[in-house]
């Protein structure tokens, strides 16, 4: 099995004391150029994993803020040539931060798949995020991707049983994401109790990290979800950020890479809060 830069981040980290802050922004939004110059301060801000969403007309899984970002992205003529051409740019300067792309299947089996992995790689791209391909497609894309070294990372659920659980984790790489609330991303406020019994139940079953998403808006709740998990993903969060900094027509303004900029330096704080006790 390759090496790929998602395993090394969650090792470094794990040295450390500490749990991986992931970003997820949308590639293209509000406009391709403002999104590259974001993408490329994350990890600056405090971000050790970007997760960059690849436009989709119908975003079924996201939430109301991830659905217009998607909306704003394809608007602006984002494609998925354009997205790994702003991965190929971020390489150019930063070859250590991870990058996921996260979506749904329709664009990449356009693309069509193959050539999509063959360039992903060359890009730059370590792991995908497929939310709509099952574990019973995995000869579709999962265990291609794992060929040619990038990581299919999976989705389990507050519904995802034990009997269910075995199928998820079969042909995982990288990290689990447990998705902490059932649902719509974006909708619901985690509860770190339950997080941390789940993720705890996980963890008995693969040596895989296990990061931990939808609904943390809060350094708090960073800061809490961290103590029993090896990640925590913000998205809506940092998506909201930057359709609040927009102008009347949608457009990118001064604050719209700082406004995003500024809350994932908070949030992100809260893996750190930890180690200070």
């Amino acid at each position: 099995m390759i090496t790929t830069r998602i395993d090394k981040r969650f090792a470094a980290l794990k040295s450390e004391g500490r749990a991986a802050f992931v970003s997820f922004i949308t590639a293209g939004d509000p406009d391709m150029k403002t999104s590259l110059e974001l993408m490329k301060k994350l990890p600056g801000a405090g971000t050790d994993v970007i997760e960059l969403g690849m436009p989709f007309s119908d975003p079924m899984a996201d939430g109301p803020a991830i659905q217009l970002s998607s909306q704003r992205a394809l608007k602006a003529g984002q494609t998925m040539a354009k997205t790994l051409d702003m991965v190929r740019e971020f390489r150019k300067t930063d070859e250590d931060t991870p990058i996921i792309l996260m979506g749904y299947y329709n664009p990449i089996y356009v693309y069509p798949a193959n050539k999509f992995l063959n360039d992903a790689l060359n890009a730059g791209v370590d792991g995908l995020i497929i939310v709509d391909l099952p574990p019973e497609t995995d000869d579709e894309l999962c265990l291609p991707a794992r060929d040619v070294g990038i990581n299919f990372i999976r989705l389990a659920t507050p519904t995802t049983d034990e009997k269910r659980l075995p199928a998820v984790l079969k042909n995982a790489s990288g990290f689990l994401y447990y998705v902490s609330i059932a649902g719509i991303t974006g909708t619901a406020a985690p509860d770190p109790g339950m997080v941390h019994k789940a993720v705890a139940a996980i963890k008995q079953r693969t040596d895989l990290p296990v990061a931990v998403g939808f609904g943390v808006k809060t350094r708090q709740q960073v800061r809490e979800i961290a103590k029993g998990a090896d990640g925590v993903v913000v998205g809506s969060a940092i998506v909201s950020a930057i359709a609040d900094s927009l102008d009347s027509k949608g457009f990118a303004t001064s604050e719209t890479v700082a406004r995003p900029l500024a809350l994932v330096k908070e949030l992100s704080g809260g893996v750190f809060d930890i180690l200070e006790g």
